[in-house]
């Protein structure tokens, strides 16, 4: 694969091997991102986390695989949307506060970001060809865009798990009722409302640029990790 990533972005081969890269980058990332909740809830008081194997970084650990990993990796081939599933199941009576429960929820989308800076400052500082730039590039921004999207305050996402413990008992039971189906419900908004999707990404774009990335290394990356959107 990294041979397929030394020629230019539009070759083939490059091409290929920049689909296989950022998929296999997403899923290690989305392993990261459910390492984030455990470390924060074990450190915070739910020892259960360990019994269940979640810090031990192995994917078969998760509670639920499908949800956890193949469910956002087809989100993410469908719409080009980075929304990482719910698989660590926390035991929220045993954190010890209001501020752990609301960090466990901050640390998954934490952890995504931490993973998007790190590989933007590899692609700044460490030469490397055109097709493995383009490859990370686009890996770092959907970090950022899953940083974001995750820290929207909508029921079901890790944004309104950061402010639950801080609303009141009706918003918290409205917030359960909603939790089912209100990602869906915004992943339609932004899939199926026109502009929603365009007007989205560009402000990712910025907000990529503002941590040093390059836009058009990421575009060129997206284009190839969805090269059949072009044919």
């Amino acid at each position: 694969m990294l041979a397929a990533l030394g020629g230019s972005t539009d070759e083939p081969l490059a091409k290929g091997g920049i689909f296989v890269m950022a998929l296999a980058g997403w899923a290690v990332s989305l392993c990261l991102h459910e390492f984030g909740h455990a470390v924060v809830a074990y450190r915070g008081g739910d020892t259960s986390v360990a019994m269940k194997g979640y810090l031990t970084l192995d994917i078969r650990r998760y509670t639920d695989v499908g949800y956890s990993f193949v469910l956002p990796l087809i989100i993410l081939l469908i719409g080009g949307l980075p929304l990482p599933g719910g698989a660590v199941w926390i035991n929220q009576w045993a954190l010890r506060s209001r501020a752990r429960r609301s960090a466990v929820s901050f640390a998954g989308p934490a952890a995504n970001l931490v993973l998007g800076v790190v590989l933007t400052v590899l692609v700044g500082f460490v030469p490397m060809p055109d097709a493995l730039v383009a490859g990370l590039s686009v890996l770092a921004l959907l970090q950022v865009v899953a940083f974001v999207l995750n820290l929207l305050p909508v029921p079901g996402l890790d944004g309104w798990g950061v402010l639950e413990p801080y609303l009141p008992r009706s918003a918290q039971q409205l917030g359960a009722r909603v939790r089912p189906w209100a990602p869906f419900a915004l992943l339609a908004v932004l899939l199926f409302v026109p502009g929603a999707s365009s007007a989205f990404f560009t402000v990712m774009l910025i907000v990529y640029s503002l941590i040093g990335g390059n836009p058009l290394d990421a575009a060129n990356g997206y284009d190839a990790l969805f090269f059949w959107q072009s044919l």
